[in-house]
């Protein structure tokens, strides 16, 4: 196998990507922004050969975002997709879904029960102990391993604080449409966090939140509702979180080492919508229903340790080890007597993961170049319960590894111009070894113009279900492939960067980008044939399909005094080829227009900031599959807006936040040519529950 490190001439793609970075202007100070993410060690964003996209603590402050779908739902190119059936909600960038963009918390991806970063449930990982969240478009292959295709999510989170004590607990009530009571309807969420700073070497800190989500019933009549006219149970289903997390960590010189420690307890009830009657010499006619628990739990453990070797080479070590489990409950529902019986629980999914990685640099003492080497292994121990034929459930246990070696140089050409190469060796147990090479470049104009490209390919490795998922019953045959090969992906990026002070004091940020972004050997369900015996049609995973996208964007920001406005935009072209066996789709280019603007102002006299964000989601297009070919499907387009106020009083030490979401009352949008094939009837999109207001009060003790 050849390596391949393709020097990517700095062709512009004039982009357009907005998101409320701060990694623009408030002035010059904040170019020393320190970044982590693809970076050797902790760097300035103008320095990084890398655009960073930076979101704020302040952001998730006026936000009142107690999770990360509170967040992203903003951010352009980031798509966020509940679901009220299933209780999640995933994020996809430039199209794909999370298992080629990979979540981080510290560097380190983060696991859940169908893997590690295979479309994380984005309403489970809470935001109470982050200090800012970096994100960053385009192949990572090199830096991140598997399933960095598309970019990168780290969340990075507090560990340190200037105070001796800093003590912040909170209370946030939210309506869930126009759904409110104190405990029975509407979302409570209630957070404690502690951190002591014990000396200028040690710090700790603990902090839980809790998360009750009392569900949206909508057009539906809840869980005591005794008629069975399919109006039972809930439109979005209730769920109740717990979070927990530790930290403890040791600076001194050099040598840095921190331990964390986070947990998530959720439990999610589904209440069926059909509504059975029976009879019995002890209850006499009873109307019952068959509903279902869903008891999720994981378990997050990484030591970090940090230093230096000999004179000048600096050490990165981390240790992980990760467990999220699902188990769902069976029981039956007396809907008269409002009891329980044939209570029965089993577990459906889990993963644990023990991972390591390592990093040494700074071999030279020039400074004109640094040399990295590292390496990244990963121990997957996967379980699902699978469906076989006649309703037979059968235990899948496998053990998936990869030992990863990689390499990268930094090399400032000249003061002005530097390259960053890279390349990763990837030894799979269950795969093919993989490769992922990559080269970023960087050059600072005069006057705050900054000129940045890159060139990557990096892997998608086939998740737990796509190998060893099964769902045989009633007529349906659906397998996992063992078989599969890992996608493989190339992208291009280039960026244009401009600041410029003016003399009347107005401080403009503008960035006009551009990417590529191409995959091969997709993996999709396709038909493979009809059982001879019983005429089933049988469909497994096999690598059939291709996808390509470029995008164009800009994003702009204006400051003055404390008033801050953002503005950006982009157009996204999506082209899929999916062949099923059968039939196969059009490959041409779709597009997507999109928008977005936050608006920010600090009334410092009276300590409070107002704020609003807003982001159009354009009409899109994409090929479905109905009846005997794949049609052009149409999503109307939708509009989202938030605002809130945030206070604060008593010499800083109590604070309040109002606000709402979603104030355009965005539900469901229509798509076309879901249910007749090639008619032009449509159905409904679910994306939110509609217009929400909250109330948050914080308490924080700082000494």
């Amino acid at each position: 196998m050849k390596f391949k490190i393709t020097l990517f001439a700095v062709v512009l793609f004039y982009q357009i990507s907005f998101s409320q970075q701060k990694d623009t202007i408030k002035s010059h100070e904040k170019l020393s922004e320190v970044v982590v993410t693809g970076q050797f060690e902790p760097q300035s964003i103008k320095k990084s050969v890398f655009n960073v996209r930076v979101i704020s603590n302040k952001d998730i402050q006026n936000l009142a975002a107690n999770n990360l779908s509170d967040v992203l739902n903003q951010y352009l190119n980031i798509t966020v997709r509940p679901s009220s059936t299933s209780g999640r909600s995933t994020v996809s960038l430039f199209g794909l879904d999370a298992q080629y963009f990979k979540i981080l918390v510290d560097n380190v991806p983060l696991v859940n029960e169908g893997g590690v970063g295979n479309n994380t449930d984005l309403s489970q990982i809470n935001l109470n102990d982050v200090d800012h969240i970096e994100i960053v478009e385009g192949s990572m292959g090199v830096a991140y391993g598997a399933n960095a295709v598309s970019g990168v999510l780290n969340i990075i989170t507090k560990k340190s604080s200037k105070y001796k004590w800093n003590i912040t607990a909170s209370v946030q009530e939210e309506t869930v449409g126009d759904e409110y009571s104190l405990f029975e309807k509407g979302r409570h969420i209630q957070s404690l966090r502690v951190a002591h700073t014990f000396n200028k070497n040690w710090f700790v800190s603990g902090g839980i939140n809790r998360n009750d989500f009392q569900g949206y019933l909508g057009d539906r009549n809840g869980k005591s509702y005794a008629e069975n006219d399919q109006t039972r149970g809930y439109t979005w289903l209730p769920k109740e979180q717990l979070n927990g997390n530790a930290l403890i960590s040791y600076h001194k010189d050099r040598f840095r080492f921190f331990y964390k420690f986070e947990f998530l307890d959720e439990n999610v009830d589904y209440y069926n919508s059909t509504v059975q009657s029976n009879f019995n010499s002890t209850l006499g006619t009873y109307r019952y229903s068959d509903d279902m628990r869903y008891f999720t739990n994981r378990y997050f453990h990484n030591l970090n340790v940090t230093g230096g070797l000999f004179s000048q080479l600096n050490y990165n070590v981390s240790v992980s080890h990760q467990k999220q489990q699902r188990e769902i409950e069976n029981f039956r529902y007396y809907l008269f007597t409002k009891n329980e019986d044939l209570n029965s629980t089993e577990k459906d999914q889990s993963m644990e993961v023990l991972s390591s990685t390592g990093t040494l640099n700074n071999f030279f003492s020039d400074k004109t170049v640094d040399l990295q080497i590292g390496y990244d292994f990963v121990n997957n121990q996967g379980f699902a319960l699978v469906q076989e034929a006649n309703n037979k459930f059968v235990p899948i246990r496998k053990r998936l590894e990869n030992y990863d070696f990689f390499v990268s140089s930094e090399i400032m050409a000249t003061d002005r111009f530097s390259i960053k190469p890279g390349l990763r060796f990837s030894v799979q147990s269950k795969f093919k070894n993989q490769y992922a090479s990559s080269i970023g470049l960087r050059y600072l104009f005069d006057k705050g113009l900054e000129l940045r490209g890159s060139y990557g390919n990096g892997f998608r490795t086939p998740n737990f279900d796509e190998l060893y998922t099964k769902q045989i019953f009633d007529g349906h045959f659906f397998t996992g492939n063992e078989n599969l090969i890992p996608e493989t992906s190339t992208s291009y990026e280039a960026s244009i960067k401009k600041f410029t002070t003016f003399s009347s004091g107005w401080q403009w940020s503008g960035t006009l980008a551009g990417s590529f972004l191409n995959v091969d050997d997709r993996i999709d369900m396709a038909f493979i044939r009809k059982n001879p015996d019983t005429g089933t049609p049988e469909y497994q995973y096999i690598n059939v399909s291709k996808y390509q996208m470029w995008n164009f964007s800009t994003m702009n920001q204006i400051v003055k005094d404390n008033f801050t406005v953002n503005l950006g935009a982009a157009l996204i072209g999506i082209s899929q080829l999916i062949n099923n066996n059968q039939f196969t789709s059009n490959d041409q280019f779709l597009y997507s227009f999109n928008l977005n603007a936050s608006l920010s102002y600090n009334i410092t006299k009276w300590k409070t900031i107002i704020s609003g964000y807003y982001k159009y989601n354009g009409k899109s297009r994409q090929f479905i599959e109905s009846g005997s070919e794949y049609v052009l499907s149409e999503i109307d387009p939708s509009n989202w807006l938030d605002a809130s106020i945030r206070k604060n009083f008593f010499k800083d030490h109590f604070e309040a936040t109002i606000g709402a979401r979603n104030i355009l009352n965005v539900t469901n949008v229509n798509q076309t040519r879901t249910t007749e094939g090639a008619h032009a009837s449509g159905s409904n999109l679910m994306l939110a529950y509609g217009r929400s207001y909250f109330l948050k009060l914080a308490y924080n003790l700082n000494l």
